[in-house]
């Protein structure tokens, strides 16, 4: 099975933009437990305000400001809003 992607997009938001993509990967990103890939980001004026990843050797994780949290996945529908709510509350 290869890697297909589900989710792109990158569109202006905000005082910024946002950028989602999400794949459906053959095996795990360990030490992720789910067949999924992604990166969600907020940015404005060139600086991370929000974002979500799970890139190798880290698992599922999140930041916001300049604070990074592990990040409970559940499935991409949930880390969408999970992401849009983080995205919504640094917007204040």
């Amino acid at each position: 099975m290869k890697s297909i992607k589900l989710f792109h997009t990158k569109e202006v938001y905000g005082r910024g933009f946002i950028e989602i993509v999400i794949w459906h990967v053959p095996q795990c990103v360990s030490p992720s437990a789910h067949h999924y890939k992604y990166r969600l980001v907020y940015v404005v004026d060139g600086k991370r305000m929000v974002g979500y990843d799970n890139e190798r050797g880290k698992g599922d994780h999140k930041h916001v400001d300049n604070h990074e949290e592990h990040y409970h996945f559940v499935d991409p529908a949930s880390l969408m809003t999970d992401f849009l709510s983080d995205v919504k509350g640094v917007q204040k």
